[in-house]
């Protein structure tokens, strides 16, 4: 007998609990609205509960306690009772283990639903750190769910995130996973929650046999319909909890007969929900006027949503510049930080681009150093094989002109590189300012100094200096 169940996901919301700025694509390019929330998402999933008693499934794909200022501030704590008022089935990490293993070990306990990541291991013990699936009961179904982790944090990341523990890509796992499910639990169909990334998860459902839907996170697709890999849809639903992701399944004999998705905008028109409001309220209270601080203006929309640079990047690089003096500037190619349209800039804008708030450092490069760095991000970023893809968007970079080939192989890519309109001399120290490990990756040139000035300082700094600050696309990369 047909039965029909409906699978919810979210996935990176990034810590954004309140209605924000997102960005929206348009035959003009960017605009800018409202949208988002956890009161408005709170509405819409017991909506959809209310409307399929006992048959929806709700998953997060991870990235979602960390990201603003308040789930920074709280190492995750303060998200965990609207997570646990949200009502998942089961989530997986990323962003999570930015707070150490052992910290999101605590914050997991005190969920009400399980994270899943079979692709962990203690590195002592060879213990996964959590379970590896799940199994459901829903619509009279039986639904088995296996959690992959992102398989980047101890291999890109700053270390304490990986700490005692190590990764793997989960492949592996997966497929062990699937068949444990489909012939000793003997369920009726099998849903992955993975964070590795769309390209990786379509290459993943190509290498893993019977998986029926898999919930990908990490790199903020918008899936306006499901992609399909053979027998297994695959959906993403953006970002910063602007959006929502519903499937609805009618599934017969062990396989999905039929399939209607839809990704839901998360915008000002839902109404939001009273008892979350009271719990986002008491969360955002204590910082409420610290974050409100206005701190300059913008002429130029600032996002982050471009993959060669970004206007947000390169105000935060500008900064960097004007704080050292340095002669290029880099940082890591971040995929989160909600958009700023332009008007009015608050501390919580600047949070945004950098919730961490790292200090802002300087190092000496060779030439040949700042070409093979880029070249291993041009990698990184753009390897042909999916599972070589390990970061967000390309490096970002200020000070310099690059002119690449993405179509070349690895380590064939750079053509050009220009710093102070002079060609890249592979034999010169340059002056490199940067904000983190994945700015300026550690085995990348000497006389590492700490300015003592921290990133939002120096972006302070530059809407102190001058009237509407303006920081647009600069044609830094450019592909030949």
């Amino acid at each position: 007998m047909a039965r029909e169940l409906t699978i919810v996901q979210l996935n990176d919301s990034h810590g954004y609990v309140e209605l924000h700025n997102e960005l929206f694509w348009s035959a003009e390019g960017p605009v800018y609205r409202k949208a988002g929330g956890y009161a408005r998402l709170a509405t819409l999933l017991e909506g959809i509960r209310a409307e399929r008693p006992g048959a929806v499934l709700a998953f997060d794909n991870g990235d979602t306690i960390h990201g603003t200022y308040p789930a920074v501030e709280t190492k995750g704590e303060g998200l965990i009772p609207l997570l646990n008022a949200l009502r998942f089935d089961a989530m997986t990490a990323h962003w999570e283990f930015a707070y150490g293993p052992a910290h999101l070990k605590k914050l997991a306990g005190r969920l009400a639903y399980p994270l899943l990541a079979g692709n962990v291991y203690e590195q002592g013990s060879g213990e996964r750190l959590f379970e590896a699936s799940r199994v459901y009961e829903a619509a009279g179904l039986r639904v088995g769910v296996v959690g992959i982790a992102s398989n980047i944090v101890d291999k890109t990341m700053p270390p304490h995130f990986s700490e005692g523990v190590r990764f793997t890509l989960g492949v592996d796992e997966a497929r062990e996973a699937v068949r444990q499910l489909r012939e000793g639990e003997r369920v009726d169909l099998v849903v992955v929650l993975s964070h590795l990334g769309f390209p990786q998860d379509l290459k993943l459902a190509e290498d893993v046999g019977g998986i029926d839907v898999l919930l990908s996170g990490h790199t903020h697709n918008r899936l306006w319909q499901p992609a399909r890999v053979g027998e297994t849809l695959v959906i993403q639903s953006g970002s910063h909890g602007s959006f929502l992701g519903r499937l609805d399944l009618r599934v017969d004999g062990g396989r999905v007969a039929d399939a209607r998705h839809r990704l839901i905008t998360v915008d000002e028109s839902i109404a939001s929900d009273r008892e979350m409001q009271a719990r986002v309220d008491e969360l955002m209270r204590p910082y409420r006027a610290g974050l409100g601080r206005v701190v300059g203006e913008t002429a130029t929309g600032l996002n982050r949503n471009t993959l060669l640079e970004s206007t947000m990047d390169n105000l935060l690089l500008r900064g960097l510049l004007e704080a050292t003096g340095a002669q290029v500037a880099f940082s890591n190619g971040w995929r989160y930080g909600a958009p700023v349209p332009p008007g009015p800039v608050t501390v919580n804008d600047l949070y945004n681009m950098a919730p961490m708030n790292p200090p802002v450092m300087t190092v000496e490069l060779s030439g040949e150093e700042m070409r093979e760095m880029l070249e291993e991000n041009l990698e990184r970023t753009l390897s042909r094989d999916p599972f070589g893809q390990m970061g967000g968007y390309l490096k970002r970079m200020l000070g310099l002109k690059l002119y690449a080939k993405v179509e070349n192989p690895r380590g064939e890519r750079v053509q050009q590189i220009f710093v102070g309109g002079e060609p890249l001399d592979p034999a010169r120290a340059y002056t490199a300012a940067f904000v983190t490990e994945q700015g300026v990756g550690p085995k990348y040139g000497t006389n590492r100094q700490d300015t003592g000035v921290s990133t939002l300082e120096a972006l302070e700094r530059v809407f102190a200096q001058r009237g509407a600050v303006r920081a647009e696309l600069e044609g830094t990369v450019t592909l030949v």
